[in-house]
């Protein structure tokens, strides 16, 4: 028997709660921001919601729906959040710069980690799954 913590003890009715209502504050805090910036809009900030949205309150609103609860482990839980995230970050930091009509390459950082951070939450969520199997 593994000493790993699985997310049986995870309430995805209440993450996909949080991940909604943090997608809904990306979505305000744009339209804010943007009617703000005296016209100038980013497909950055306008989109920053849909990642919180896409990769949080979906799966885990369909998981707690559906009655069926992921067998992950936290470290693969924490991962997958940490990445959503970072990403969400990213595109709003994005898309400030953009509008403020500037650059700046350390942007990229945002996505890099992201990137690393979600392959790290697939495949430990993955080699749990093969672990429980065998």
């Amino acid at each position: 028997m593994s000493a790993t913590l699985y997310t049986s003890d995870i309430n995805f009715k209440k993450t996909g709660l949080v991940y909604l209502v943090i997608s809904v504050f990306c979505m305000l805090f744009g339209a804010v921001y943007e009617h703000f910036s005296h016209e100038v809009y980013s497909n950055y900030m306008i989109y920053a919601f849909a990642i919180p949205l896409i990769g949080g309150a979906l799966p885990a609103c369909g998981a707690s729906l559906l009655g069926k609860s992921p067998k992950i482990s936290r470290a693969a839980f924490n991962l997958w959040n940490s990445a959503a995230a970072t990403l969400t970050v990213g595109c709003i930091i994005k898309g400030i710069l953009e509008i403020y009509g500037t650059t700046n390459r350390l942007t990229t950082v945002y996505w890099v980690i992201g990137a690393i951070l979600t392959v790290s939450a697939l495949i430990t969520g993955f080699s749990d799954i093969k672990s429980r199997k065998a």
